[in-house]
């Protein structure tokens, strides 16, 4: 997870604080990493909740991340079908995940596993919102 901090060109959060909630998300029942490579140079995290409109979870592909010596190799359409499989096995009715529009590399791996927007809106882009508290 740090690489892919690194990669985004961020510095935060830090080494220690990636650290500690990487021990709290490895210890929540609701979270996954999944790895890929030997020795691994792909993750993916997946991350589970319970959604009031199907009666079961969700599963969110949080992150996926394939170190640039990687890329090419089949490290991230692996990552991504295990996610698939894990989130089925886990017994989801939906996977969701955000992307950055210009990553046409991750959106044609996410697209050619059938991830599509869910708004059919032909006026513009759809945007996943947050606000940060």
């Amino acid at each position: 997870m740090r690489g892919f901090r690194d990669w985004q060109g961020r510095t935060e959060p830090d080494d220690a604080s990636m650290d500690s909630t990487a021990r709290r998300l490895l210890a929540d029942p609701g979270a996954e990493f999944l790895l890929a490579g030997d020795p691994a140079a792909g993750v993916c995290q997946l991350r589970y909740r319970l959604s009031i409109w199907t009666g079961v979870d969700d599963c969110c592909l949080e992150d996926l991340y394939v170190e640039d010596s990687a890329r090419g190799s089949g490290l991230g359409r692996a990552l991504v079908e295990a996610a698939v499989e894990r989130a089925r096995g886990h017994g989801c009715a939906r996977m969701e995940l955000d992307a950055n529009e210009a990553n046409a590399p991750a959106l044609a791996l996410y697209r050619s596993f059938g991830f599509d927007s869910h708004s059919k809106r032909a006026d513009g882009h759809d945007l996943f919102m947050r606000l940060r508290l």
